[in-house]
């Protein structure tokens, strides 16, 4: 790791050992980090007892067997930058996960038996002759499996048939991948943008004996779909489908076979996804609305939805085991996240509980919806230090990346560390998130970055109206996306910010998009409508390089030096041009990717931001 601020003359202040003179403070805002988390646990569809997760149990996010039948737990992954993408197979002999270095996102699928391997041996590939490059989707079967791969020359789906040499079933200079494998491994669907925008993908299913076409669907300009899985039953070719007919996402159930589809239309407001019960007769349903979820189960043949009893707040991912438990990842602002089981009788209880100490909770967040003209209303959470006195206070404005992505009331030991040194936290749901249907979602379509600032100076402006921000002590903060979005903030409304960071952000776009990954590429392609060789003026307008002569806000920016989405040469010619105008900055790069799997590194990286903030406003 180095610490430096890249082309100034002048280091990083030293960051103190504790960010908090009260030990409690100190002891709890590290315990939210260092307390040991999971993911939902996935299972082998015919060994059910045989299960992975991620967790960050060893301080770094790992990749885990559990077998549920013995109660044995292994750590299968231990490497310097973690693993994030990892896969079991239906016989649940084999464990599948993504080899990258340092975090760039770039490698191969490697397996291993699910018992282990021996120490002296390495994982095998998981696709024989199959070629390195990004992750594009995964089906894995009894005896046929399918990876996506993407790289600069587009996008490329391998077969492997009984764990033989890869077979290349489709090649593309086009963003795609991998969708879903039927259950009886004769056909695969890939979603495709061969129409030019992959925000709004096709579909396409090949028949796995020769690779020809079956079936093809597109609703058309500007409406994507998604295929969720098909059927897990034998013999049957029922795919399920996110569709956005009607401005929001929504259901339908494709009879490949017979070439029909039946759309499902729920009386709920918002956007819904779903999976599969085991049986195949009926859907579970995660419905979002507001930033928050409930669980559903609909019965496909009657059309019956029923509520499943749920505490409020965030649901992350839901499962149905094959005895019809519901198997959820919940969490809310105020409590840590918790994997619970939820019986057929109704009864429920924690299912996983990871070692150590559990992380302290926080504080409840707050709806807030600001009328903004021509758009309607936008949508903010909003959340104050417990017991901090009335009045305005030092606030954070944290921006979510994606774009499409959305704040929620789910847990966040960062928010959290925030509140506790005393800054109230708005996140805003800008034009661009998700879960408040297609409009809102495409609206930043042509002028990104720009659109969404719009929607954040609306909150701005009402959060210091009624006296709760101090306009003095503002912050804009985000990373990625929300990183891009903050340079953005501090050149084009100056004089909002008293300070501002940007976690591995867009600095400057035309370099970024030079640089980065090919599936990026595409998506910048749809997002402004074209590359920069055909409107270059958009690329100009938007990029936070234009207008870094009006930072006058002391700003850190944070990066990772293998960072394959924002590549560190673009953020570097950023930092010369403040370096140039002799600008307040800092700059913390790290030696991973787009963020940081390292529990130690994200609370260094956490220390550096608050210890920036509290001397940029002088606190």
């Amino acid at each position: 790791m180095r610490q430096d601020r890249g082309v100034s003359n002048h280091p990083m202040a030293e960051v103190p050992d504790a960010l908090f003179a009260d030990a409690d403070a100190e002891a709890r805002w590290r315990d939210r980090f260092t307390a040991a988390r999971v993911s939902l646990p996935r299972w082998a569809h015919d060994a059910p007892d045989r299960n992975l997760y991620l967790s960050n149990s060893s301080g770094v996010w790992e990749v885990y067997a559990w077998d549920r039948a013995t109660g044995t737990h292994r750590q299968v992954t231990d490497r310097p930058n973690g693993t994030s993408y990892a896969a079991i197979g239906p016989d649940g002999e084999h464990i599948w996960w993504f080899a990258d270095s340092d975090g760039d996102e770039f490698g191969s699928w490697v397996s291993e038996p699910f018992a282990g391997r021996p120490a002296a041996e390495g994982p095998a590939a998981a696709v024989p002759g199959s070629e390195p490059g990004y992750p594009a989707g995964i089906g894995i079967g009894r005896r046929v499996s399918a990876v996506g791969v993407s790289n600069d020359a587009g996008t490329t789906v391998f077969v492997t048939r009984a764990g033989g040499p890869a077979e290349v079933v489709y090649r593309d200079e086009h963003d795609g991948g991998v969708a879903a494998l039927s259950r009886d491994e004769t056909l695969l669907t890939i979603e495709h943008s061969e129409h030019g925008d992959n925000r709004h993908p096709a579909l396409r299913v090949l028949a796995l004996a020769d690779g020809a076409t079956v079936a093809e669907k597109w609703d058309g300009k500007g409406k994507g779909l998604e295929a969720i899985a098909f059927s897990p039953v034998d013999g049957d070719q029922r795919l399920l489908v996110l569709h956005e007919r009607r401005g929001r996402e929504e259901l339908l159930v494709w009879d490949v076979a017979a070439d029909t589809e039946t759309e499902i239309a729920l009386d709920l407001p918002g956007e819904v996804t779903a999976d599969w019960y085991p049986d195949g007769s009926a859907i579970i349903v995660v419905h979002t609305h507001e930033a928050r979820n409930t669980l559903h189960r609909y019965d496909l043949a009657s059309g019956t939805l029923s509520q499943l009893d749920t505490p409020n707040g965030t649901i992350g991912s839901a499962a149905v085991r094959p005895d019809g438990t519901v198997e959820y990842a919940w969490s809310n602002a105020a409590r840590p996240p918790l994997v619970r089981a939820q019986y057929s009788d109704g009864t429920e209880q924690v299912l996983l509980e990871p070692p150590g100490h559990k992380a302290p909770p926080s504080v409840e967040l707050l709806d807030v919806f600001v009328a903004a003209d021509g758009i309607g209303n936008v949508h903010a959470l909003y959340s104050r230090p417990s017991g901090a006195p009335d009045g305005p206070l030092p606030t954070v404005f944290t921006l979510h990346g994606g774009p499409h992505s959305a704040d929620e009331d789910r847990f966040s030991a960062y928010r959290a560390v925030w509140l506790d040194a005393g800054f109230a936290v708005v996140h805003v749901n800008y034009r661009g998130s998700t879960g408040y249907g297609s409009a809102w979602r495409d609206a930043i379509e042509g002028r990104p970055g720009l659109t969404e600032l719009a929607d954040v100076a609306a909150v701005h402006a009402w959060a210091v109206e009624k006296g709760l921000a101090d306009p003095a002590r503002c912050v804009v903060n985000g990373a990625s996306w929300g990183g891009y979005l903050s340079l953005l903030a501090l050149g084009t409304q100056p004089q909002l910010w008293a300070a501002g960071i940007a976690g591995v952000p867009v600095a400057d776009y035309l370099a970024a998009y030079a640089d980065e990954m090919e599936p990026l590429r595409a998506f910048d392609r749809a997002l402004f409508g074209g590359s920069p060789d055909e409107v270059p003026d958009r690329y100009v307008e938007c990029s936070p390089i234009t207008y870094v002569d009006e930072v006058r806000a002391p700003v850190l920016v944070v990066a990772g030096e293998n960072d394959p989405r924002c590549p560190i040469r673009q953020i570097d010619n950023y930092l010369e041009r403040l370096a140039v105008r002799h600008a307040k900055y800092e700059v913390y790069r790290y030696d991973a990717g787009h963020g940081s799997l390292v529990v130690a590194e994200t609370i260094k990286q956490i220390a550096i931001e608050v210890h920036f903030v509290r001397r940029a406003l002088g606190l």
